[in-house]
């Protein structure tokens, strides 16, 4: 139903398995935490052809995620009018009541960690982004996704050409990647002027084009 709905992919993993994700054990628990039920991640494909899907406004959040609510909130309807499931959509940050949805969506198998930080996923590649629904239903534990061959072979361009330097010794650095973020909104004038942040690693890796 999540892919008749727009999602491109979806998956589930039980809630209480995201209390020890590996951002959870390096940042701290998620905002969201639950002992029971499970987690639905939904996925959704940003096409380059379309950088406006990522164009981000205040207060508004950009029009892919946008698009992701709407998908979520449907899912929640359905779930309790046609099963009696009950179920939540999430936050998309953690301070807010979020979960981390990177690690979510790796351990529900929809794809694995790339060199540039970001989820690949298989016929899709690094352009995905991701909301969560906490759903009334207890689930298997899926196979997480493990990084392909491909990935390590690749001369890894995400981190080359990444104009900020995050990835100057071979791991990422969220600071050092958050100031161009902190420069996109400096440049930014007038109210909901939208802001096109850095997609470097994304768009030059060659995950999605090899399918």
């Amino acid at each position: 139903m999540a892919r008749e709905l727009g999602a491109t992919v979806a998956g589930f993993v039980p809630a209480k398995s995201l209390k020890n994700s590996p951002s959870a054990r390096s940042a701290g628990p998620p905002g969201f935490r639950a002992g029971t039920g499970s987690i639905m991640v939904l996925g959704l494909y940003h096409d380059p052809e379309h950088p406006e899907m990522d164009w981000w406004e205040e207060g508004a959040s950009t029009p892919g995620d946008r698009m992701l609510q709407q998908i979520a909130e449907a899912l929640r309807k359905w779930l309790k009018e046609v099963h009696r499931i009950d179920a939540r959509v999430l936050p998309y940050q953690v301070h807010d009541g979020g979960i981390y949805l990177k690690d979510a969506a790796v351990m529900a198998g929809l794809g694995f960690i790339g060199r540039n930080n970001l989820v690949i996923v298989p016929g899709s590649g690094a352009s995905i982004r991701f909301r969560a629904l906490w759903v009334d239903l207890e689930v298997p534990k899926p196979r997480a996704g493990r990084r392909p061959a491909f990935c390590e072979e690749c001369p890894a361009p995400c981190q080359t050409k990444c104009p900020m330097h995050a990835f100057v010794d071979g791991r990422y650095h969220r600071a050092e990647c958050l100031k161009r973020i902190d420069v996109n909104k400096k440049t930014a004038t007038g109210e909901r002027r939208p802001l096109d942040h850095c997609r470097v690693c994304e768009l030059v890796c060659p995950s999605g084009r090899d399918g």
